[in-house]
């Protein structure tokens, strides 16, 4: 019991900046709180003493504005940051690494016995306000962004955001890796730009990568059949591109990141910290 709760305040400072010292978390996390009202709450409802359990479940959601049902599956290393307004139903199983933010709901969507609530898998981030409904499994590290519902599967590291949810990243590990070394080789950082988001301009950049990767090849190919018939024309290599040749184009992608930021709780699992 007590390694458990030193994970659960660890995982807090791995997560929150704002948390200081361990008193502070202690003393003033709801999360925490609620987390620890249900580890006793499940013992109680395990050993059939189903009422008293619920009856702690129900004091804790009094105490933290987060109510949990003693009768969930929930595994190691839970943070729940903020918390008010977070339900998390009977059925429910959270796998190790989860993070839920305030006003989020696991829920069922039928009133018959039986598995009715979601499954998430170990790593699972979903942002506030989110609704995930029903018996369905979100697999490993996938991101829930805030206020999505979402009723159907959502596959292991995908990003989901919208009404309904609809995953808007599921980028391959192969792709990512080909697009950083086409930059690296042309000497251009993309400006690090990711695709979890549904920005249009990074989506038009990494575009514009994957069409230098393919044309990359067919060079390398036409170069490798000049080489056999006797040029040395395609060893040279390519020149490097200086920064100060994107400085305008960086202000450009800079500016509208600052006004896309406004709207980035309804696209992303993030919230504001204390």
């Amino acid at each position: 019991m007590i390694r458990q709760l030193r994970e659960d305040i660890a995982s807090v400072f791995e997560r929150d900046p704002a948390a200081r010292n361990t008193f502070e978390v202690v003393t003033t996390y709801p999360g925490l709180h609620a987390l620890l009202h249900y580890r006793v709450a499940n013992w109680l409802w395990r050993k059939g003493f189903k009422w008293l359990a619920r009856m702690l479940s129900t004091f804790s959601r009094w105490m933290t504005g987060i109510e949990i049902h003693p009768g969930a599956t929930i595994g190691r290393r839970f943070f729940i940051d903020h918390g008010m307004g977070v339900v998390i139903g009977e059925t429910a199983e959270i796998g190790d690494d989860c993070t839920l933010y305030h006003g989020v709901t696991l829920g069922g969507t039928t009133w018959n016995k039986g598995k009715r609530h979601p499954t998430l898998q170990n790593g699972v981030v979903v942002g506030a306000g989110a609704k995930v409904l029903g018996p369905i499994v979100v697999g490993e590290n996938a991101r829930i962004g805030s206020n999505a519902v979402v009723t159907k599967e959502v596959p292991a590291g995908a990003t989901v955001v919208g009404i309904p949810g609809r995953i808007v990243r599921k980028a391959s590990t192969a792709e990512d890796e080909q697009r950083r070394k086409i930059a690296e080789k042309i000497g251009f950082d993309a400006y690090g730009m990711a695709d979890e988001m549904p920005d249009p301009i990074a989506r038009s950049i990494h575009n514009l990568m994957d069409h230098m990767h393919a044309v990359d090849r067919k060079i390398d190919t036409m170069c490798k059949a000049l080489h056999d018939l006797g040029d040395r024309t395609c060893s040279e290599a390519l020149p490097q591109l200086e920064a100060e040749t994107f400085v305008s184009l960086s202000e450009a992608v800079s500016s509208d990141d600052a006004d896309s930021a406004e709207t980035a709780d309804s696209a992303g699992p993030g919230v504001e910290k204390h």
